[in-house]
């Protein structure tokens, strides 16, 4: 799979699986937390959404030393992981930062 031989590639995988896991927390772990008081939903969900969270910034570390990225441009995707959905949201441009670095690919 391309995603695994380009940095920018696996940011963009832990983007995607760390934006799922944010939703999840939203609109499914808090819900049956406070509607139907199941708070372990929140605690299971929680971590995991944490341990990728923490996954996804070690990846941007990775992506702006290997690609000599400024801190603002470093900066985009991590604001946009805080926001629910925001991986999403600059999946299009990472696939372009992939683009150039290699046409031939994904």
């Amino acid at each position: 799979m391309k995603f695994f031989h380009d940095p920018v590639g696996r940011l963009r995988l832990l983007g995607m699986i760390e934006g799922c896991s944010f939703l999840l927390l939203l609109f499914v772990a808090m819900p049956l937390k406070y509607f139907f008081s199941i708070p372990a939903a929140v605690s299971v969900v929680g971590l995991v959404h944490g341990i990728l969270f923490i996954f996804f910034c070690l990846s941007l570390l990775n992506v702006k030393m290997v690609r000599q990225w400024s801190i603002a441009k470093a900066a985009v995707p991590l604001v946009a992981a805080l926001l629910p959905g925001g991986p999403f949201f600059i999946d299009r441009r990472l696939r372009a930062e992939i683009q150039e670095a290699d046409p031939g690919s994904d």
